[in-house]
């Protein structure tokens, strides 16, 4: 990691629901939250509770020197609105194939 740079990835209870419209694209109460030196907390979801149905694979693919190379989906009204590193550095392996999207509701209660 560079210097003053830090990525922590836990497991999380919480429960965090993505809807675009009137469509619920996932659900999960075991999302991973990544905390990344100058990022917002990033909530990461198990593909088992992403609707993949609903998304269609972009040719989008993004490198970052921290977590790897990222592959991402589309939704019609949103282009790569949902993102996964399929293979990530050894520092962040955890993230593997969780899917994470730019906005989520987090449940607090």
């Amino acid at each position: 990691m560079a210097e003053g740079h830090t990525i922590t990835v836990e497991q999380s209870a919480r429960r965090v629901r993505v809807v675009r419209g009137d469509q619920v694209l996932a659900e999960s109460d075991r999302p991973l939250v990544l905390r990344e030196t100058g990022c917002p907390v990033r909530y990461y979801l198990p593909p088992e509770d992403v609707r993949l149905d609903l998304l269609t694979p972009s040719d989008t693919h993004t490198y970052c020197p921290f977590k790897g190379t990222a592959s991402y989906w589309s939704r019609p009204d949103a282009a790569d609105l949902v993102w996964a590193y399929p293979d990530p550095e050894p520092e962040v392996a955890e993230i593997k194939d969780h899917l994470c999207f730019y906005e989520v509701t987090v449940d607090d209660s």
